[in-house]
């Protein structure tokens, strides 16, 4: 009944929203930098003009990751809800002053700007699911708003095409600021509490089932929960988590461009492709939160995607197919939503609700590669006149380094899974 399900409602749904706009927001330049005017009007030419762009995102990274690690003890602090109303309305403002911006300088502000405000994202979201679901289906919370994370720009991708079209870049920036304004931070106002005690919608059966799981996983783990920074396990997690950022953010900010410098495909060519590997992202992720509970082996699902991520760049390397280089460059991006998702699955299991914001926060700080990936994958491009080869070669070694970590937690998962059986 839906009675017993409103965890879902109050909870899901607007962390779903809260990701869908907020990885359009933190992601849409992918497709804006692909726009002459935009690249004309912020000085973005010359001999080092990808250096440049990809330091746009190298800079929101390290803003981003740094922010996680202040945001991480503030929501502990505060609570997750007054932190997400904050954090939302600073998109909002830098929203406003990147379509205001009329140099490469002032742009990069605003996108530090974002990026301090967006590194509550992950501690915001896993304080709630830690809070508000019972342990059994964190999978399926987790997939539920990690889902926003590719949806958003699934969707996004056709609808700034369709802005950046119609009227400016300018326009894409002041309509991601209204979604922000009319959509987030009312959701989060009216419709979320930091614990379901606090909800007067919240019927007393749903409250104690969620309560069931949570003295369960007290009683059971409290112990080694509480000191993730003690578990080797934990910082497996991490140095996947960074290679994955890497993997992401080189991969989504510069999939659009590769598409129409490094394959010749049309504007709307590229736009469909896009959203495709958004689409590719966000089925990993349901298929990853689906085994995770059925399983319980989320290292061993981690390894398999960072093994897939591998061959998919090794195929988009080597093939003289423009669609099949396209479509594998972009499944290889979703594998890697896969390992978002799983990761995102261990900082639950790893904490408590007490910590879970600091080891999201920690987990966060990860972000800082990835940034460095759009950056280096940037100056290969000005080094190699505008080739993607060498770029494409050092991700592949990356993936490799993603799967040969995940090697290591196997053993002792595969004894978790024994005794669980026994």
């Amino acid at each position: 009944m839906l009675s017993k399900q409103m965890r879902w409602v109050y909870i899901a749904l607007p962390i779903f929203m809260f990701w869908f706009l907020g990885q359009t927001d933190k992601l849409g330049i992918s497709i804006i930098q692909t726009d002459p005017q935009f690249l004309l009007d912020l000085g973005l030419t010359g001999a080092d003009k990808n250096a440049k762009i990809g330091l746009l995102t190298l800079a929101f990274t390290i803003a981003y990751a740094v922010s996680n690690i202040f945001w991480g003890f503030i929501i502990d602090k505060l609570g997750a809800r007054k932190t997400a109303i904050l954090g939302v309305s600073v998109w909002t403002i830098t929203m406003v002053m990147a379509g205001l911006s009329q140099s490469y300088e002032t742009f990069m502000l605003s996108r530090i700007l974002l990026g301090l405000g967006e590194g509550m994202m992950i501690p915001v979201s896993n304080k709630f699911i830690s809070n508000w679901f019972h342990k059994r289906e964190t999978g399926r919370a987790q997939a539920s708003w990690i889902s926003g994370n590719y949806l958003g720009p699934a969707i996004g991708t056709f609808v700034l095409s369709i802005v950046l079209a119609s009227l400016h870049w300018q326009g894409a920036f002041y309509f991601l600021a209204l979604c922000n304004l009319l959509i987030n931070i009312p959701m989060f106002l009216f419709m979320t509490r930091d614990l379901p005690e606090e909800h007067k919608g919240l019927s007393k059966e749903e409250l104690a089932y969620i309560r069931a799981g949570y003295t369960r996983k007290e009683k059971n783990s409290n112990k080694n929960t509480q000191n993730f920074a003690q578990d080797f396990r934990y910082w497996i997690v991490w140095v996947g988590m960074l290679v994955a950022s890497f993997l992401f953010f080189g991969l989504s900010i510069w999939l659009p461009t590769y598409l129409i410098q490094g394959k010749n495909f049309s504007a709307d060519s590229m736009t469909s492709i896009t959203s495709l590997s958004w689409l590719f992202a966000l089925s990993f992720v349901l298929i990853n939160g689906y085994f995770a509970d059925k399983t319980k082996r989320p290292a061993l699902q981690a390894t398999l995607m960072f093994a897939l991520c591998a061959i998919f760049l090794t195929i988009t390397f080597t093939t003289s197919n423009p669609l099949l280089a396209g479509i594998c460059l972009g499944l290889a991006m979703g594998t890697q939503g896969g390992v978002f998702h799983l990761s995102n699955l261990f900082i639950v299991k790893y904490s408590t609700p007490e910590t879970a914001g600091r080891a999201a926060g920690l987990m966060g700080f990860t972000n800082i590669l990835g940034g460095f990936s759009s950056y280096i994958m940037g100056w290969l491009r000005d080094i190699s006149n505008g080739d993607f080869g060498p770029s494409i070669i050092m991700l592949i070694i990356v993936s490799i380094v993603g799967f040969v970590a995940y090697l290591f937690s196997l053993k002792k998962e595969a004894e978790e899974v024994r005794l669980l059986k026994s």
